[in-house]
């Protein structure tokens, strides 16, 4: 939004109108910037048009004219003057954009592409692969929210078991936006198996689905809900070097229903298959890990599966994933409550509490205006303090059916 431009009152006519009238301006203009940048019509409270006005008023720093100091030329006078006022003007502008988006809720999904067709995704039905048959990787976030390089590990001690999920020296820990092609990858192998099954109940022989599949860049593009731009093509090689080389460390407790170590990568390897003329991927060539495999492909019934909306892909901030990918794993059909320090455990965030509340009530508070898909989120009174409260709308009830009632809660 940095060539958005609004055309704003010099501060001389905004100083001489009445209060009331400096509310109104103020809530017309903070109308059109909504308007402008895809946000609903966001009515201002006090608090924020007395934050505005002063803002409104703040001198610049552009003064050319200092002090006592006069220039005696009065041409080289007026020409400096109006130099200065259009500096003033510019910085003005700039400024009171970045505190009107201060001010008004954040868009919690991103514009879809521009190509963009619910009909043209792969397949519709994404699922989360349980680490084994009582932990699901929904409970936690095994990848680092944030796009910035991390190597710190992160650590989640659970009711049965300790799970860390540790990234390459070189590469970093895999983000919640390469998880997406772990979503791919989980999903193209589901539809494999679905495939073989219907072609095993007809009385022919198939071969069991390949531990190695091609999928194309822009097949996966596609599926992720992103553009096709060349920079989506080089972040893609990327994201592959740190899913291959992130690992997730199962350790058993005492009394759980684990008796063994895990030890497992997200995918095992991959290699550029071919490349496009711009020396894009083309295709490449991904190894599904083994224990991915086992447990869709040779694992006893039905992996359990769980329905994400499309739109889980248009979530902006990785707190907003984690908190869906949350919400669908423990409210499904209903709802669940979590303390900010529990949702923050479950998120691996490096941040401190205070700082991670403040951001998880930024993004409640955005949900109002932008809800999240499936799920309404507010904050409610608790024992020992507020607690986070998902609760499902009641959108796509025909997809979700009665998931929620045969996944235990973590």
């Amino acid at each position: 939004m940095q060539s958005l431009k609004l055309d704003l009152i010099a501060r001389e006519k905004f100083a001489a109108l009445s209060l009331h009238e400096r509310n109104d301006y103020l809530q017309k203009l903070a109308a059109e910037f909504s308007e402008r940048t895809n946000r609903p019509v966001f009515i201002l409270d006090k608090e924020a048009l007395a934050r505005l006005r002063v803002f409104y008023m703040r001198r610049s720093f552009a003064d050319l004219e200092r002090g006592s100091v006069k220039i005696a030329d009065p041409e080289l006078a007026a020409a400096l003057r109006s130099l200065g006022e259009t500096i003033k003007g510019s910085e003005h502008k700039a400024d009171l954009i970045g505190m009107l988006k201060s001010e008004l809720p954040a868009p919690v999904l991103r514009g879809a592409p521009v190509d963009d067709s619910q009909l043209s995704l792969f397949v519709p039905v994404i699922f989360d692969a349980p680490l084994k048959d009582d932990v699901n990787l929904m409970d936690i976030a095994p990848f680092t929210m944030s796009k910035n390089h991390r190597l710190t590990l992160l650590r989640y001690e659970l009711k049965d078991s300790i799970i860390t999920v540790a990234g390459s020296g070189e590469h970093g820990l895999a983000t919640v936006f390469d998880y997406d092609i772990f979503l791919h990858m989980l999903s193209y192998l589901n539809e494999e198996v679905r495939r073989y099954r219907v072609d095993e109940a007809k009385g022919l022989r198939p071969s069991l689905p390949s531990q190695v599949y091609r999928p194309s860049a822009s097949h996966i593009l596609k599926f992720c809900r992103r553009s096709s731009g060349g920079r989506q093509y080089k972040d893609l090689e990327a994201a592959l070097d740190r899913l291959a080389g992130t690992r997730l460390k199962v350790v058993p407790l005492n009394g759980g229903k684990r008796r063994e170590i895990m030890n497992v990568p997200f995918i095992d390897k991959y290699r550029v298959v071919s490349e496009t003329a711009n020396g894009h991927i083309d295709q490449v060539e991904i190894h599904i890990p083994m224990w991915i495999y086992d447990m869709v492909v040779r694992g006893k019934g039905a992996p359990q599966i769980l329905t994400l909306h499309p739109d889980y892909f248009l979530i902006s901030q990785g707190l907003g994933r984690m908190v869906y990918r949350l919400a669908r794993r423990a409210a499904g059909r209903g709802e669940a409550r979590y303390s900010i320090s529990e949702v923050r455990k479950r998120s691996g965030s490096p941040q401190a509490l205070p700082q991670f509340a403040q951001m998880l009530k930024q993004l409640v508070a955005n949900t109002k205006v932008f809800p999240l898909p499936d799920y309404d989120l507010d904050f409610v009174g608790g024992r020992n303090g507020q607690l986070l409260r998902m609760r499902y709308r009641g959108e796509g009830a025909a997809q979700l059916k009665n998931e929620a009632a045969a996944l235990p809660v973590g």
